[in-house]
């Protein structure tokens, strides 16, 4: 069992266990302990989003890399998946990103990857849990001129930029586009506008004033209703919304409505196949992923392959069924032949070059799929409590699943990253579901009072 670590890294929030300047500390020292050779000079990248505690966190995790002889490169604000590709480009031993994603400022997070841009699996995190906990570290402490430097990288958000311009087709520019561009106050407050004006749009932005306090909050990915109104009251072409760290995106078409990350996959899907650059002629997407993208991956001649939800464990199998495009419903996508982890300002990139490609609006692309009613409650607990554990709730779920039959599911599962429980009700008819999502959730909630 892991102590620290959840289905996205570390998480929780900021000055409160595990989130605290010491275990940060000693994260960062655990990372060098493991990618250390003494036969070179070893370096690991260090980003963050805009959240205030991220000051205090970048200070721990460079003073306990250094501590154990390993140099550190501060990129400062970066999107994950930047971090992802700045780790790979300058040939460094692991990359560090302090971010929460969607979650609130008060939270943080450390996320890792290794030398090759992807997220740590399993067993190497428990490896880091192990360290920390156990003295094997004290005694390596190295002296004088072999304690490592911290050294400020001034051109990595160039140097991303650069990186996803050159995955939008030569051919093709966005001088005909107007966007609304979202960008929760989160870490691609910088980078997303220039990728998008330097391609020729006008670009209309939101949530690009970030405060330390402000990221998340109403806006980005997770509120996409203001971007949304917006592309109304502007007449853009389109509405791109990201979330803290960049590695999601939900969209609307040119009249408003939201297109989320199931659609733009039946999207991108679809011009994979067409182009026969969908390997396995396979989409992964997670247990989360609506019925309706399934059916449209049939009648376009494909496979969806279901892993569990996470980005990590898309990607892993990604790498595991040698595919080459995932993601989930919540908007990280995953386009291996570019990247190694979800990247919401890659995707959008993708998107709009199958909309120029094709010379269609967003509006007709989407109906590509036909999504079943869905409902998912955000049932928020006291602590972590696993949904066996709650009484009366697996004769509710069986009984709601009896009411849906073979045309419906029941899905629940307790969040990774916060003291949540997800329950998703799917099916046919949406008065039905809605009423089963609501039933459970209410069960969820009695035993919460008790």
């Amino acid at each position: 069992m892991r102590k620290l670590f959840g289905t996205d890294g570390v998480r929780g929030v900021a000055n409160i266990e595990p989130m605290t300047t010491e275990i940060a500390m000693q994260i960062g020292r655990a990372i060098a302990f493991i990618v250390k050779d003494n036969s070179r000079s070893n370096r690991i990248v260090i980003g963050k989003d805009t959240r205030l505690s991220g000051y205090m966190l970048e200070n721990a995790l460079a003073a306990g890399i250094c501590s154990m002889g390993v140099n550190v490169l501060l990129v400062g604000p970066l999107p994950t998946p930047g971090i992802a590709f700045i780790t790979t480009s300058m040939r460094a031993d692991a990359g560090v990103v302090i971010s929460a994603s969607h979650n609130p400022f008060q939270d943080n997070g450390i996320k890792i990857f290794s030398a090759d841009g992807f997220k740590l699996p399993d067993h190497v995190e428990l490896e880091i849990e192990k360290l920390i906990f156990s003295q094997k570290m004290a005694a390596l402490r190295p002296v004088a001129e072999e304690v490592g430097r911290a050294i400020r990288v001034d051109d990595a958000s160039g140097r991303y930029i650069v990186a996803l311009k050159n995955t939008f087709p030569k051919k093709y520019t966005l001088d005909d586009f107007h966007i609304v561009l979202d960008c929760a106050h989160g870490a691609a407050y910088k980078v997303a506008p220039h990728v998008f004006t330097e391609l020729g749009a006008k670009v209309s932005t939101l949530g690009t004033a970030p405060d330390g306090i402000n990221i998340n909050h109403q806006c980005g990915a997770l509120h996409p209703e203001h971007m949304a109104q917006k592309v109304r009251e502007l007449g853009a072409d389109i509405g791109l919304a990201l979330d803290g760290d960049a590695d999601r995106l939900i969209v609307c078409d040119e009249k408003g409505n939201i297109v989320n990350g199931d659609q733009i996959m039946a999207i991108c899907a679809q011009e994979l196949l067409h182009q026969r650059k969908l390997r396995k002629r396979t989409l992964v997407a997670t247990v989360m992923s609506n019925v309706g993208l399934e059916l449209a991956m049939q009648q376009m001649g494909g496979y969806l392959c279901r892993c569990q939800v996470g980005d990590r464990y898309v990607v892993e199998t990604l790498r595991k069924q040698r595919c080459n495009f995932g993601g989930e419903q919540s908007g990280h996508l995953i386009f291996l032949d570019h990247n190694t982890t979800g990247d919401g300002v890659l995707a959008a990139l993708q998107l709009l070059a199958i909309m120029i490609r094709k010379e269609k609006r967003l509006s007709e692309l989407a109906s590509v799929m036909t999504p079943y009613p869905q409902v998912l409650h955000n049932v928020r607990m006291a602590k972590r409590v696993a949904p066996d554990d709650i009484p009366d709730f697996s004769e509710a779920m069986q009984a709601a699943q009896a009411q849906l039959g073979a045309n419906g599911r029941v899905l629940v599962r307790p969040s990774g990253t916060e003291p949540v429980i997800r329950v998703m009700v799917e099916g046919e008819d949406a008065k039905l579901i809605d009423e089963l999502a609501q039933n459970l959730c209410n069960v969820i909630l009695r035993a919460e009072r008790r």
